[in-house]
Parts: C-alpha cells; sequence; structure tokens
C-alpha cells in the first residue's frame, strides 16, 4: 500500500500542474515547463499589438517633412529619431509610442507636435519541428498557425495536427494551444510542431 502511495505521489510530483488564470503548468518528464492554454486565451493575448526589435515603422510628424520618415527598432528596443534621438518603443503599443515621441518632441522643439506611426514590416517568426521546411519566415498580418505551417511546407508526416508550442517573444517558455485554423501567430514567436506518438 505504502508503495503505490508512494508511485502515485511520484507520478504528481513529475506531472506537476498549477493553475494560473486560465492556462496550468505542466513540468514534462524532461523538466521542461509548458502552459496550457484554454481556446480563449488565443483571442485575449492579441488585444494590442507590443513594438519590439526588428519592427519596422513609419513615422509621419505633421508639418514636419524632416523629421517624418522610416525607422527600425534596434536591438535596445529604441527608435532613433532626428532632433530628439532615441526614443524607446519596445514593449510599447503604437499609441504608446506615439505618445512617447510627442512628448520628446515636446520637450523644448515643437509647441504643439502631432504624430503618426504605423508598422511597415514586423519582426519575423521561427517555426520548427514536425514541418518540411523550419526556419525564419517574414510575418503578415492576421497569420494563423495553420498559415505558418502552409508557409513552412506543410506538416511532415509525423505530426501532431491536434496541438501546437508557440513561445511568445519575450516569454520564458512555450505555451501548448490547441491548433485550430484561429489559432494566432504574433511577430517574433516561436512556433514547435510535436512529434505525434501514434
Amino acid at each position: 500500500m505504502y508503495r503505490l502511495l508512494f508511485a502515485l505521489a511520484f507520478a504528481v510530483s513529475n506531472v506537476a500542474c498549477a493553475t494560473s488564470g486560465s492556462a496550468t503548468s505542466v513540468v514534462t518528464a524532461d523538466g521542461s515547463e509548458v502552459l496550457l492554454a484554454d481556446a480563449s486565451q488565443e483571442q485575449r493575448e492579441l488585444v494590442e499589438y507590443r513594438l519590439g526589435s526588428g519592427d519596422r515603422l513609419r513615422v509621419i510628424v505633421f508639418g514636419e517633412d524632416t523629421l517624418s520618415g522610416e525607422y527600425t527598432v534596434d536591438g535596445s528596443g529604441a527608435v532613433s529619431l532626428p532632433l530628439i534621438g532615441e526614443v524607446t518603443a519596445g514593449g510599447l503599443s503604437l499609441r504608446e509610442f506615439q505618445r512617447a515621441v510627442e512628448a520628446s518632441l515636446r520637450d523644448g522643439y515643437l509647441n504643439d507636435p502631432r504624430v503618426s506611426a504605423e508598422v511597415m514590416n514586423f519582426r519575423p517568426f521561427y517555426i520548427m519541428g514536425e514541418v518540411r521546411d523550419p526556419g525564419e519566415y517574414p510575418f503578415t498580418s492576421g497569420l494563423t498557425v495553420v498559415n505558418a505551417v502552409a508557409t513552412a511546407g506543410g506538416f511532415s508526416y509525423r505530426a501532431n495536427t491536434r496541438v501546437v508550442f508557440i513561445k511568445r517573444a519575450g516569454a520564458d517558455r512555450e505555451v501548448q494551444y490547441p491548433l485550430t485554423v484561429n489559432t494566432p501567430v504574433q511577430p517574433g514567436d516561436t512556433i514547435r510542431i510535436g512529434e505525434r506518438f501514434f
């Protein structure tokens, strides 16, 4: 009886599940930790896009053609603009970035700056695992996992087509999602298609 209880306790500790909001954390047999997400979490995560290293932006300062142009978010998450120098962009929404640029311009340069910004080119996404051509691919707006797999040449014959593992840019671990036609991909994501076991 004690052996049975010990074995049960050991099994529970090896698949240690801890519920956090709508995701459950699972420690796999190899010691890595994966989050299991419910289907509704997919859309909640895409409420507002956050800028990151590699994004290319078009910044327009109305009435100031010399300050307008296209700029890339560098590795430190900043954008170097004429007159005001570096402005932090990494982790900000477009609206927050626009306000940051306006505040910098207002600080001794322009009386009432009006700034518009849009993303011209998003940072790429990465796909690996059971696809025919794993690698780095350009992101397009509205991209889903199914589109990403098609871009990478389709599933291999060993692919698990029920779930997908996604590590979001800036996250420290993968999250397991149901693989549906609506499972979204964000710029900078690393997608892993696992292998089926039967």
